[in-house]
Order: C-alpha cells, then structure tokens, then sequence
C-alpha cells in the first residue's frame, strides 16, 4: 500500500466500521444498505492505493516508464523548460484502475523542479499535456537530460511529489503519486531510442519506453 494513501485508508476503515456496528445494533435495512456501500468504498480505495513491487532493469542506459498506465500520445514537441529542444513526448495515460504510484525513469540529478497550476482537462486528451495542473521535474544524467511531467486529470485534485531540486535519484525509486486518474509525460532527447508504442500497456519502473544510444 502507498504510504500516501495510508491516513484516507485509515479513515475509511474506521468510518465503516462505525457504520458496520451500528447496522449490526439497529437492524435498519437502510443501515445494513449503508455498511455494505461503505465496505465497498473502502475496498476500492484501498486498491487504487495498492502498490505492488516491481522487478527494476539495472541497465543504466534504459528509460523506465514512470508510470502505469497506456500511451495514448507520442509526438514530437519542444521541451520549453529544461530541455529546451525538439524531443520524443510520450504520454501515458492512467485510468483509476492502474497503480499510481510513481517512479523515476533514469538515474542522475533533478537539475530542474517546478509546479504549475492549471486545469483538469480529461487526461486522456492531448491538450492536458499544457494546460493541466502539473509538477514538471528534469534530471542531468549521463551526457544528457530528461523531463517528465506528472500531471493531474479531471478527477486527480492532489499531486505529491517527494523530490526536491538537487536530489540524487535512482531509476525505478518511487517518488510521488497522482491520485484519481492522471497522465504522465516523459520528453525524450534524440540520443533515445524509442521502444513503446501508441496504445501499448507499460507498468511504473519496469517497463523500458528508450534506450540511451
């Protein structure tokens, strides 16, 4: 389970198990209908915080996904803020079915960190990519540079992020989630080669979107 989901876990558990006792003491059918919708809220909130293990490629030159989810955009775009250059955008789309817990994609130093606020335009949507509520963090690794974007959907309200500017990190480390539906964007430099494609199921930290040249 991530730890970020911990305190709403526990405060569902104990709502429904108030609700739960007071069905049992009662014997209102509203009560027991009641009981039952809080069991199965919790349940569900419970698994969209579950967060499993994940076997990490050690090959320093791969670019890991930091995400699950599907690529619903592959496009060639100018990185503005770190890059600042023609890249590969991949863009991953989560539903509130896959893990959202969040992983790096390389190995380096966070050499740009920034949050920006904005709108909850579907993330599945190409223009949420600009305009959605987002926090865009760029590492220095090798000879290069990498952006990646986490950015918030119509129902994700919350982003955390648990790196700060100047952070050493490692490739497949977790380091945030974004809760409720959301979309991840990684900026590839010309020194990558490619290895999704459009509508291909990747999963955070293990599944390889490049290859540094």
């Amino acid at each position: 389970m991530s730890k970020e989901g911990t305190g709403t876990i526990v405060g569902m558990i104990l709502v429904a198990g108030i609700v739960v006792i007071n069905a049992v003491l009662m014997s209102y059918w509203f009560m027991t209908v009641l009981a039952v919708v809080c069991i199965l809220l919790t349940a569900i909130v419970v698994y969209f915080f579950r967060d499993p293990e994940r076997s990490i490629p050690q090959d320093a030159n791969l670019i890991l996904s930091p995400a699950d989810g599907k690529v619903v955009e592959i496009k060639d775009e100018f990185e503005n803020d770190f890059i600042k250059t023609k890249c590969k955008r991949v863009s991953i789309f989560l539903s509130v079915f896959d893990v959202h817990v969040n992983r790096i994609p390389v190995s380096g130093k966070v050499g740009y960190l920034r949050y920006q606020k904005g709108s909850f335009v579907q993330a599945y949507k190409s223009r949420a990519s600009h305009v959605n509520e987002q926090t865009i963090i760029g590492i220095e690794y090798q000879k290069s540079k990498i952006v990646f974007k986490q950015i918030a959907g119509l129902l994700a309200r919350r982003i955390v992020c648990d790196i700060r500017d100047g952070d050493n990190v490692t490739a497949g480390a977790r380091f945030g989630i974004i809760k409720f539906g959301s979309r991840v964007d990684i900026f590839l430099t010309d020194d990558v080669e490619l290895k999704v494609s459009m509508n291909q199921k990747v999963k955070g930290g293990e599944s390889i979107i490049g290859v540094i040249r």
